[in-house]
């Protein structure tokens, strides 16, 4: 294998004159750094990225810790940060922790041995505190950890809202809540909120439905949503939290006879791809998706560059009708 040494002899220069080459320092004539990189190919010569790293005391590798990558929201949320991640000439680290704090700590560690400059967590398994902790520059999704770490979402709230008078607008009388459950203590429970207040003003007859604290468990949704339907037959909406659980509210309806949005008007959250795979087309709440990737790395290049941050950093919601309502 052809070391530093190798390069330096083959393009006739120093070693110190290679390392600044590959580091891009000082002054190099276009001359020399040409003759050094037709070396590097020739000989094929890999660079020591984490030596590299140690003396820049940069990496250029971010981590990100998701719950789930198989999930349409994070896997298009993982693959917008990886987008903008590049744009700006870093890699990612993608860490897929299955809502299992073990393995999330884990993940932690191995990131902080890996020297990434940052790291976006996504999944939120583990007590505050380990996230106070971890003195790694941080964005969180979701969730507020504390008054100075920054976190990214969007506006629950209003997505709830949007969602609930929808549904009681198209004259809904009893409408189910489809959520996630409540004791994560995430900043998505906003919509759960907004639901509540909407549905007592109007007068409208709610239940809500919590998943398991494993909200992604899809295959335990079909269950759970044929238990509600089975147990409250006079349910006329549904708002669910994601897509995912809206297409399964959508799939009951249609097993068990009831029409959509006939007899039941279905709104999700979301707007992943999958939402218009489906018929009828699901009406849903849409997350900037594109917003969340470029944020979520600029908030950390800021941070990586010693700029001040906010740390509140909340994006717009939009309401998407299709055929569900």
């Amino acid at each position: 294998m052809a070391t530093i040494h190798d390069v330096a002899l083959m393009a006739g220069v120093s070693v110190t004159t290679v390392s600044r080459v590959l580091n891009n320092r000082g002054y190099i004539s276009e001359t020399t750094r040409s003759k050094v990189y037709d070396a590097m190919s020739e000989l094929n010569y890999q660079p020591n990225e984490l030596a590299r790293s140690l003396l820049r005391k940069q990496s250029n590798l971010l981590g990100l810790i998701i719950p789930d990558v198989s999930h349409p929201f994070f896997a298009k949320l993982a693959e917008r940060i990886e987008y903008y991640a590049d744009q700006k000439g870093y890699k990612i680290l993608l860490c897929n922790s299955q809502m299992n704090p073990a393995k999330e700590r884990d993940y932690i560690d191995m990131l902080k041995r890996s020297r990434v400059d940052g790291i976006m967590m996504g999944s939120h398994t583990l007590d505050i505190g380990e996230y106070r902790n971890l003195h790694s520059r941080l964005v969180t999704f979701d969730r507020k950890i504390s008054e100075d770490i920054p976190y990214l979402s969007s506006d629950n709230y209003r997505g709830g809202k949007l969602a609930t008078e929808l549904l009681i607008s198209k004259g809904c009388r009893k409408i189910a809540h489809i959520c996630g459950s409540l004791e994560l203590d995430m900043l998505s429970q906003r919509r759960t909120d907004a639901f509540l207040d909407a549905v007592r003003k109007a007068g409208v007859e709610y239940l809500i439905v919590q998943t398991e604290m494993n909200v992604f468990d899809e295959e335990r949704y079909r269950g759970l949503l044929q238990s509600v339907l089975e147990a409250h037959p006079d349910i006329d909406g549904i708002f669910a939290t994601s897509d995912v659980i809206a297409a399964y509210a959508l799939k009951e309806c249609i097993r068990t006879g009831r029409g959509v949005p006939a007899d039941v008007r279905i709104v999700g959250y979301d707007d992943v791809s999958a939402a218009r795979w489906v018929t009828p087309e699901l009406t849903t709440i849409r997350q900037p998706m594109d917003g969340f990737g470029r944020e979520a790395v600029r908030l950390l290049q800021m941070q990586i560059e010693g700029q001040p941050v906010s740390n509140q950093n909340e994006l717009s919601v939009e309401l998407v009708e299709r055929g569900t309502t």
